[in-house]
Order: C-alpha cells, then structure tokens, then sequence
C-alpha cells in the first residue's frame, strides 16, 4: 500500500517518460523532466539542512511551480503553495504564521520576497533544479517517511481576520485522489484543463491523477477566463477532455451565450463545485454536451477538498436544486441537529465529515483546530474525531444529500468559502473606519459592506484591494450615518439585509 503521494511518479516516469505531465499551452514537461528535476531540488534542500518543515513556493502559475512542489515533498518536507496575486497583506500573515526558513522563487517573485521582512532563504528554481541528484539522500528519506507525514499547507478564509494554515498528510490525498479517480474515470487518456489557482486544493483534481495514470494536464492561462470564446478555442485546440472547476467559471462561457456558438468538442467529463449550478446555467451546458458526464461535487478544504459526489443521472426544472449525492469510499457523513442528535428523516442537520479524508488541522493554530475537529458527539467510547463543517444539509426523498445553506457567517462567493469576518477585520484596520459589517446576498450572489466612518467608498475600496484577494473585495460598499444594532447591542444584520433590500441607495 502507497504510504507516500510521489510514488504515483516513480511508477509513471517508468511507463511514459517522454510524455508531457504539465503544459501552459507554451510550455511543457515532461514526466521525465518532472522526476529529474523535483529530486534535484529534494537534494538541494537536503543539502541545506531543511526536512519536515514547510518550504514556501512562491512562482507564478506555471508547470515549474509544480515541480517545486513534488521537490520539497521528496525533500522529506511540505510545500506552502503562494501567488503573486494574493495581497502584501495577507501573504505577510501567512509568512508570519508559518516563520520559513526556505522560499523557493522564479525571478518575477524573487523581487517580491526581497520587500518582505524576512530572513530566511530564497531559492531561485531554475538555480536549485541544477543540483546533481543524490539517490542514497533520495531514498533515505523516502525510507523515513510515513502516510501521517504533511504534504502541503494551503491558506483559507478565517473568521478573525487571520488566514487558516490546513495541514493536509499523504494518506488524506491518496485516499482522496483514489476515490476521485474511481468516480470520475480518469486514465492514460486523461487530458485535465486547470482552472483554479495552485494555492489551492482544488488543484489536487489535476495535479496528483496526473501523476498517478500518466495523463497530462493544462494549466489554462488566467486571462483566457475574461474571453470565454478564446477559452473554448484553448480547450479545442489541446484535446482537453476532463475539467473540475469551480461554477462561476462554467457559468460565465453559458451566460454569454458562447455554448450557442462554439462548444468544447472533446470534453466528456464535467465536474464542478464550491458554489450552487444555477439550474438554467446547467441546463444549458447539459444540452451543449448531451454525451458528457457532469458530476456535482462538495467538501471543504478541512476534509481534502471533496467529499461528496453526485452524478447527474437525470433531468431537473430550472427551479430545482442539484444534490451533493453520497460520500466517496472511505468517507462518513454525519448529520447532526442541535442537540448533537442524528435528525429525523428529511430534517436539516450540520454536515460533519468521518473518515481518512480529515486533514490535521490549522498549521500553529491548536485553538481554532479544537474548534471544528471535534470529538464524535455520537461516540463516546473511543477517540473519534470528526470535522463540523459549518453547513447545513438534508436527504431528499431519494436518500440524495442536499446542501441547504451555512450556519455562520461563513459564505460560498466565486468558488471560495470566504468568511465574512475575515473582511471586516481588515476594514476595521483602514483608518478612518469606526465599524463595519459584511452581508452576503445569495439572490445576487454579492458580498455588501456597510460601514460608519471618515472615508470615501472609492477610497475604501482601493484600501481593501490592498489587502484582500480580488474574490474578497465586496461587491457593494455603503456608508452608514450610524451601525444598527440589536437590543443586546450587536450590530443587527437582520435590519441591514432586509432594510437595504428594499433601499438600493448606495455606492458601488
């Protein structure tokens, strides 16, 4: 049995070493130079005394970052994946959180790093994949190594304005990858085309099957995504027939009608999550592609990225809602009411998650780990943990599991769970702001800021642009004369939403 994620490459650059692994439609590797070249920088960070800790990859999105990240793996550590687009801000939060002593670079981002206040190592990859490779280091630390290892680090939303560190180890993504591959019927012939960013674990569908059957996987250039037309052409031109992505980008190629005008020829299987399909949306890439598989897919980053899977197997109306389906092998899903009680049949209960898939929890963040990785309520004769995901779910009629909405202040906006707090603790820190709340409005799918303070809108947008991921940014700012608040004095959310409904006055 695997105990380890790279032995999927050990195995594939055997079979197909001169096949293209990863390509940004310009640039290619290939298997081949992905083995070599990942155990060159495993030698090289061996060499400069780093092992099981976190190395930063800091690349632009390019097949090169993913070799950096399979390089610190066989160097016996795990990768902490960031991008140039992120924020200063928040990438200063996570450097101060994770204290590195080794970043890995290309030349655009090395100059980034040299503004930090940092002390550590830059590496620059195109230096460091130079190193000769040492086999006896190689296989000394593959020897050492344990499925419980860490694989990677990758940062989510937190409630308190702090990024979240989830540690993610080798046995959670091989049982993920397994069972992903089984449901989906990824082989050889594979050809993914990504679409999220490396930072996140939504990569994991293209990175690791790659490894694993010997496929291939395009990395889609960023700015196809504002020209849907050129981007059906890219996925045209390279054969892509696979691609897991988040719903807002497949709504934006149906929205704008481009489905009527060309359609992605060779795609047979569709896969999509992190946010509800509008209905109509589907409906229109369904009868685009009546051949292809679609599969709805749902799981939080705290359980290595999906956990649920459904597979449309018939028609629904345009005011009807996709199931999330049935956990993947190896993977429990509890339903749980108030009272920590399984609910009657067809009532809602939170959805918590059972099994390998559960991560290790928040990187140097004991407290809020102890918060949702929790004890089994249900079980009280055994450590058990589960993780409480903070969404509500009910099984239909059909024993299908549908997502229903979420408990807090947590929201699902352009595929990325976002927690709405983690904006308002970041304009809270702009000068001139006295108080600040965050909505979400699911009918519009917006995220609506309401402050009190002495700054222009405009300006307080180009403030939170600063600090916050584009995908972060509201999508409405208004300023209030005064907060309303509850008889307990809490800032009543309830008024703003329902009040500013009704009231559209307010500045964009």
């Amino acid at each position: 049995m695997q105990n380890n994620i790279l032995e999927y490459l050990d195995y594939t650059v055997k079979r197909v070493p001169e096949k293209i692994a990863y390509s940004n439609g310009e640039t290619g590797i290939s298997f081949r130079e992905v083995y070599d070249q990942a155990r060159a920088i495993g030698t090289f960070l061996n060499r400069q005394g780093v092992y099981k800790e976190p190395v930063v990859v800091f690349m632009n999105r390019h097949p090169k970052a993913i070799v950096a990240f399979y390089g610190v793996v066989y160097a016996g550590n795990f990768y902490v994946p960031i991008d140039e687009e992120m924020p200063r801000f928040r990438i200063e939060l996570i450097m101060e959180n994770l204290n590195p002593r080794a970043i890995i670079c290309d030349e655009t981002t090395k100059d980034i790093v040299e503004t930090f206040q940092y002390d550590g190592e830059i590496y620059l990859y195109d230096d460091i994949v130079k190193t000769p490779i040492d086999e006896d280091v190689i296989d000394r630390i593959r020897q050492a190594s344990i499925d419980t290892d860490p694989i990677y680090v990758v940062f989510t939303s937190g409630s308190t304005g702090i990024p979240k560190g989830v540690v993610a180890c080798h046995r959670s993504v091989i049982d993920y990858i397994e069972h992903l591959s089984e449901v989906l019927e990824f082989n050889e012939d594979t050809v993914f085309g990504n679409q999220t960013p490396l930072y996140f674990d939504a990569c994991l569908k293209e990175l690791y099957p790659t490894l694993k059957f010997g496929s291939t996987a395009y990395i889609i250039p960023k700015n196809l995504f504002m020209f849907p037309i050129r981007l059906v052409e890219f996925l045209n031109e390279h054969r892509i027939n696979t691609i897991c992505w988040v719903v807002s980008a497949l709504t934006m190629i149906s929205a704008f009608g481009v489905l009527d005008e060309t359609v992605p020829e060779h795609l047979h299987t569709v896969a999509f999550g992190s946010e509800v399909f509008p209905m109509k949306q589907f409906n229109l890439w369904r009868k685009a592609l009546p051949n292809a598989k679609f599969v709805n897919l749902y799981g939080p980053t705290e359980a290595t990225g999906m956990s649920c899977y459904y597979i449309v197997d018939r028609d629904f109306g345009d005011d009807e809602v996709l199931p999330i389906g049935r956990p993947f092998r190896n993977t429990d899903i509890i339903l749980l009411d108030e009272n920590n009680r399984i609910p009657a049949k067809g009532e809602v209960g939170e959805i918590c998650i059972r099994g390998t898939s559960l991560t290790m929890g928040y990187y140097n963040d004991p407290e809020r780990t102890r918060e949702v990785f929790v004890q089994n309520p249900l079980n009280n004769a055994y450590p058990e943990l589960i993780y409480r995901t903070g969404d509500l779910g009910r099984y239909n009629d059909r024993g299908e599991l549908m997502f229903i909405s979420r408990i807090d202040h947590q929201i699902k906006h352009m595929g990325h769970r976002i927690e709405l707090g983690e904006i308002e603790y970041n304009v809270n820190l702009i000068e001139g702001i006295k108080s600040a709340c965050c909505i979400y409005r699911e009918e519009t799918e917006k995220i609506e800021l309401y402050y009190v303070g002495d700054i222009d809108s405009k300006d307080l947008a180009i403030a939170l642009k600063k600090r916050l991921p584009r995908y972060m940014v509201p999508n409405i700012l208004r300023a209030l004369d005064e907060m309303p608040l509850t008889a307990n004095k809490k800032i009543d959310r309830v008024f703003l939403k329902e009040h500013y409904a009704k009231n559209k006055r307010g500045t964009k």
